[in-house]
């Protein structure tokens, strides 16, 4: 079953590129309020899933017996731009359970490239990757976009008794508990889905859009889940939602957008244009998916679909704007415009 066509791209007042992809929106109770395209077919949620992921550091007791902060929680849910702010957070979460960046197995990448942090700081925005250069060194395991998420593992793995060296493993006992988290709030087996091997090194597993949507409706609920898991969920929201400069960074459409929605939303991008979200005030999950991998497209489906749902009024301008954006050249002229397509919009 081919995709439809969900974002499409002008130029001179006609359609010069499109994106296609599926989404699936699903109600608390499991039942599915909105989808197009395939949404049985796995796919790889990648990084769009670390809300689950964080689950454990909260459910082992590491949370609270570390005193984590909402910055830290925030964090552990993170794929953030490298900024000085995240990695001191890391480092901080790490410091607390006794150890450092050398514990950390994600691997080591400069900070994010983000042409919004430029528009919003000038010729200085991406000010942590010209730090690094200006000084002579070279990035660390704690500017990987994932440390955050990492540093949490690491924290929640000594709570629960297990040498953390390892970790990124699938058989360690701590991945064990992340991957069934995972399993539980998408209500997917995993022993029978095909694996790969995730950016930062840990497991991934192609999981269909319309249970990774039911895990964020239970996720944006509590419905479905024990007591103390709607609490832990409960938890990450509000962290993500006081601490949303920490999921991502300046400028990054998880950070803009949450800013604004506050705990009215939940959103968080994957690589290879996965997004997904959790709408509180309804108890709906979102997953989506772009075939081609396309970011600039999976940000504008989401905006999309808060837009659809959502009441937004004039503190939304970051979501509202995306349903018809303007698109410039260097030198600042108007050069098209991208778009969802009208049936995306309602």
């Amino acid at each position: 079953m081919a995709n439809p066509l969900l974002v499409e791209i002008t130029r001179g007042g006609i359609v010069e590129s499109g994106h296609c992809g599926a989404l699936a929106v699903v109600d608390s109770e499991g039942r599915p309020v909105f989808s197009m395209g395939n949404i049985d077919r796995p796919i790889f949620p990648r990084s769009a899933v670390k809300g689950f992921q964080a689950l454990p550091l909260i459910e082992s007791g590491a949370a609270d017996r570390l005193h984590l902060t909402d910055a830290e929680l925030a964090l552990a849910c993170a794929s953030h731009s490298g900024e000085e702010e995240h990695t001191k957070t890391a480092a901080a979460m790490l410091a607390k359970a006794g150890r450092d960046e050398t514990c950390l197995e994600c691997g080591a990448h400069w900070p994010m490239l983000n042409q919004r942090a430029r528009e919003a700081k000038g010729p200085n925005g991406d000010q942590a990757l010209q730090a690094l250069v200006a000084a002579g060194l070279k990035p660390s395991a704690l500017h990987n976009n994932c440390s955050g998420k990492h540093a949490g593992f690491i924290c929640a793995a000594l709570e629960m008794g297990h040498d953390p060296k390892g970790y990124i493993q699938p058989e360690h006992p701590t991945m064990r508990e992340i991957t069934h988290a995972l399993e539980t709030m998408t209500g997917y087996d995993l022993s029978e889905a095909t694996p790969g091997v995730d950016g930062c090194s840990i497991p991934t597993y192609a999981i269909p859009l319309k249970n990774i949507a039911a895990g964020f409706a239970k996720f944006a609920s509590g419905v479905g889940l024990s007591r103390n898991r709607a609490k832990a969920v409960e938890r990450l929201r509000k962290a993500v939602a006081a601490s949303p400069f920490h999921v991502a960074g300046t400028g990054r459409f998880d950070t803009v957008v949450m800013e604004d929605l506050r705990e009215r939303a939940f959103i968080k991008t994957g690589a290879e244009g996965v997004y997904c979200g959790a709408l509180p005030e309804l108890g709906y999950g979102i997953a989506l998916k772009i075939d081609d991998g396309a970011t600039r497209a999976s940000e504008t489906v989401m905006a999309a679909l808060l837009a659809r749902f959502l009441e937004l009024g004039k503190e939304a301008k970051v979501v509202t704007e995306r349903l018809d954006h303007q698109m410039k050249n260097w030198n600042g002229l108007e050069v098209g415009r991208m778009r969802p397509i009208a049936a995306l919009r309602g």
